[in-house]
């Protein structure tokens, strides 16, 4: 009978998904009624589900196969993906039939969807940003794949002890995946060390082997990405490191056992953890053999795909798109060439033609340090046949340079591969532009400052290859699957066409008086409210008021986005609540969230700050409950999904250019938070869409920033002009937030005094608290704060991810795009 419903997915009717459900339960766990638990529960129904995946992804598959069409590979580092059984049942469009299913059968779908172990795949917006282009990719029917490396561990999880952040192991993987598909027989050899051996054929022509390497197996792992509601399943392909030797017997059966299983841990290592720390030379390695890992077994698995039906690689290029997300895949690169090269034998000038036509890069970051770059020692210890290849891509691309710009070794030095210092290095970003046929930023201001500042020499040699594609973010998740009552509410007054394009949400405009929206909308935004605050109760046991403003700044903790600006400014309040109560009419709840990478000592201090001034601000009773600052620990898409519905304010004040885009901005505004920021990343474009009236924009631009560092900035000027701004930096200097050990936070306080104030935090200051007193009174105003926030939600479709993939399949991958549903 389960045999038979399985191969005829039409027949989804209510008995039908409950044998589903039973099947599993009963035959897959060996489990019934009596010894189930909820998490027994949770792992039959989404081994029930993935069978509808599976029946989908069969024939998805196959048609790609049968038709020979274009595809393209996504490589990145990261794929924050978030919990799934919501989303696929959403997708599959079974949401309703199986919660009614469920309940028939005593169980209730939000405790089987609290009970999923969230992926420890990614950590910020760069892998959050690659899972709403799977999920873009596979609704807009684009034959597509995802490539990354599954993670044993992930990056870690977040615990707040004494206001410190300590990372415990991520054990995400403790109850198993029941989403994932493992491949065993899907493996592949990744090679490392060893040496090259030059070597001429019967023609003469120069041969390269890589020989006496260590090798370590790739194993695929397969996780089905649907569509919404189309026909198209497509797939993420997951790699974990495995040991070309288990177990080495002679040494067992001598009793050493530790070194009968220590290639197996060495091998291994390499997928235990997402971003291992970097300070000292075996993070650096451990993390460089993981980039290349990940893209060695990626490579040799699309070319495996590709001659299953060429023999020739003339159409590889026509036939293969692959982006790079970031630098972390840039390796890539060299790669293909080698399998091109030297095992596939094609000529070096026919090689390099079609790994130019195959890759297009997308760079995230303006910032200097976040500029990848690996030592010529690492390279030729670790890859020493890529090492060649670079030096010979370098070598024909410095002649171009020479040959385009006679004499100006300055350019051939910004240009070069090779960094040229006390210790060479090796330049990703350089080999990721010189490799690849387009180079896109992520917002339009992000965009102009590589065109223009960070990468102007290579835009002005390839002006074509260079073009923005502002991110996106899903519908179908950041707002149907987290926000699902204003999702019905919307879609009782426009239908629900906007699920699938964004755009539609623009007539929602047209109701934007009716009285009874309005206050629906502001009973369902309180209702959200009240949700986070039992959240916050039962997390940190602190009570705060549904009614306060709800602030938000959650994201990664890093100097340039600016926490410390917040804390500064809640300060401020603080003590402007304690001198003039009467005057304070808007109460706040100030909500901070995100990670700090275990290496950035200011980040984790700063997390530190935070804690400190939320444990003074809200034990001090004499302010009534007006204010509150708190940390929720341990960031993930599962805890967005729960403060950004909540969200009033959308806290996004990243130093004026340094922000490549953001996609927190966008997933807070299409839940109806209004925006205060700075003139950096996306919020340009939201301000352009939304209107200047419907957000707080404040502080300096990009260029006021260069113009007044390079005028020459003086943060202790403000800080003697300024009495406000003096009193907070005074009390932090005395240790009034952390009695035990006043000096605590002195390197917060030297960096924006004494060393410049990089991030002008002290120079955007005032203007931030300005525009918050702006905010304070604005929010009491309920019916027009409403609209605004309604006003937001209608015009945020161009920040759709399906836009954003529309644009790179058109533009970048060349993929004709279908209709769906």
């Amino acid at each position: 009978m389960i045999d038979k419903i399985q191969h005829e997915p039409g027949k989804l009717t209510r008995e039908a998904l409950k044998l589903w459900f039973k099947h599993h339960l009963k035959y897959t766990l060996a489990d019934d009624k009596f010894s189930a638990t909820r998490m027994d529960h949770f792992i039959s129904l989404a081994l029930s589900v993935r069978d509808h995946l599976v029946n989908k992804w069969l024939q998805t598959q196959q048609s790609y196969y049968e038709n020979d069409v274009k595809r393209v590979y996504y490589l990145s580092m990261e794929f924050l993906i978030g919990r799934l059984l919501t989303n696929n049942l959403i997708n599959l469009g079974i949401y309703d039939e199986y919660k009614l299913a469920l309940e028939e059968m005593g169980h209730v779908i939000h405790e089987l969807e609290e009970s999923e172990v969230e992926a420890g795949l990614g950590n910020g917006g760069l892998g959050r940003l690659a899972a709403c282009f799977l999920d873009s990719i596979a609704s807009l029917g684009v034959p597509g794949y995802g490539y990354g490396i599954r993670y044993e561990f992930g990056i870690f999880y977040q615990k707040i002890i004494q206001g410190y952040q300590v990372e415990k192991a991520d054990n995400w993987l403790r109850v198993g995946n029941p989403w994932e598909i493992p491949r065993p027989r899907s493996l592949f050899p990744v090679k490392f060390y060893g040496h090259v051996e030059s070597i001429q054929d019967s023609q003469g022509v120069k041969e390269h082997k890589w020989v006496d390497t260590q090798d370590v197996m790739a194993m695929a792992y397969d996780i089905p990405v649907p569509g919404y509601k189309n026909d198209t399943v497509n797939n993420l392909r997951l790699w974990s490191a495995r040991s070309s030797r288990e177990l080495e017997l002679e040494y067992f059966q001598s009793g050493d056992y530790f070194q009968a299983v220590q290639n197996k841990h060495e091998s291994e290592i390499i997928s235990k953890v997402l971003y291992p720390a970097d300070h000292n030379q075996s993070g650096k390695e451990l993390r460089f053999k993981q980039e290349y890992f990940f893209v060695s077994a990626s490579l040799s698995d699309i070319v495996r795909r590709y001659k299953k039906k060429h023999k020739t690689f003339d159409e590889f290029s026509n036939k293969v798109a692959i982006q790079l997300n970031d630098t972390h895949p840039a390796l890539s690169i060299a790669e293909l060439m080698r399998i091109l090269i030297d095992l596939e034998k094609l000529p070096w000038a026919k090689a390099w033609k079609i790994t130019v036509n195959t890759f297009a890069f997308t760079n995230h970051t303006i910032l200097p340090e976040a500029m990848e770059k690996w030592s010529l020692e690492l390279f030729s210890r670790v890859l020493p046949r890529h090492l060649d290849i670079i030096f010979q891509i370098n070598q024909d691309f410095m002649d171009q340079v020479q040959e385009r710009y006679p004499g100006d070794l300055d350019k051939m030095s910004r240009m070069s591969l090779i960094e040229e210092n006390h210790t060479k290095y090796i330049r990703m970003a350089n080999l990721s532009i010189i490799g690849s046929h387009s180079t896109n930023g992520v917002a339009k201001l992000h965009s102009s400052i590589l065109r223009e500042k960070v990468f102007s020499d290579f835009h002005e040699m390839f002006p074509d290859r260079f073009n923005n594609k502002t991110n996106g973010i899903t519908p179908r998740r950041w707002l149907k699957g987290c926000n699902p009552e204003l999702s019905k509410l919307i879609t009782e007054y426009i239908g629900d066409s906007w699920i699938r394009d964004l755009s539609g949400l623009i007539t929602l405009q047209e109701h934007i008086n009716d009285p009874q929206l309005i206050a629906r909308w502001r009973e369902i935004k309180t209702n959200n409210k009240k949700q986070l605050a039992e959240y916050i109760q039962k997390t940190l046991s602190i009570e705060v008021d549904p009614n306060s403003l709800f602030e938000t700044q959650v994201k990664r903790i890093h100097e340039y986005k600016r926490q410390v600006l917040s804390v500064l400014h809640a300060i401020a309040l603080y003590n402007r609540i304690r001198k003039n109560p009467e005057n304070f009419k808007t109460p706040r709840t100030i909500m901070f969230s995100g990670k700090a990478a275990p290496g950035y000592a200011m980040a984790k201090l700063i997390i530190k700050f935070i804690n400190c001034v939320a444990d003074t601000i809200n034990t001090d009773y004499s302010l009534q409950g007006k204010l509150k600052v708190l940390f929720l620990p341990n960031y993930s898409v599962t805890l967005a999904e729960k403060i950004i519905p909540a969200a009033d304010l959308s806290v996004q004040i990243s130093t004026a250019g340094m922000e490549a885009s953001g996609t927190g901005n966008m997933k807070l505004s299409l839940n109806g938070a209004l925006t205060v920021g700075t003139l950096d990343g996306a919020n340009i474009e939201i301000m352009e869409e939304v209107g200047k009236e419907n957000i707080f924009i404040f502080g300096l631009n990009a260029d006021e920033v260069v113009e007044k560092k390079q005028s020459g900035y003086h943060p202790r000027e403000l800080y003697k002009q300024n009495p406000e701004l003096k009193e907070v930096l005074d009390m932090i200097q005395k240790g009034y937030f952390f009695g035990q050990q006043p000096n605590l936070f002195q390197p917060i306080l030297e960096s924006l005094l004494d060393h410049g104030d990089p991030y002008m935090v002290l120079a955007d200051f005032q203007s931030f608290c300005d525009t918050q007193v702006k905010i304070g009174h604005a929010y009491l105003d309920t019916d027009t704060w409403t609209r605004k926030a309604i006003i937001n939600v209608s015009r945020m479709g161009k920040f759709s991810s399906d836009r954003s993939i529309k644009e790179y399949a058109e533009n970048i991958w060349n993929i004709p795009l279908t209709p769906q549903g």
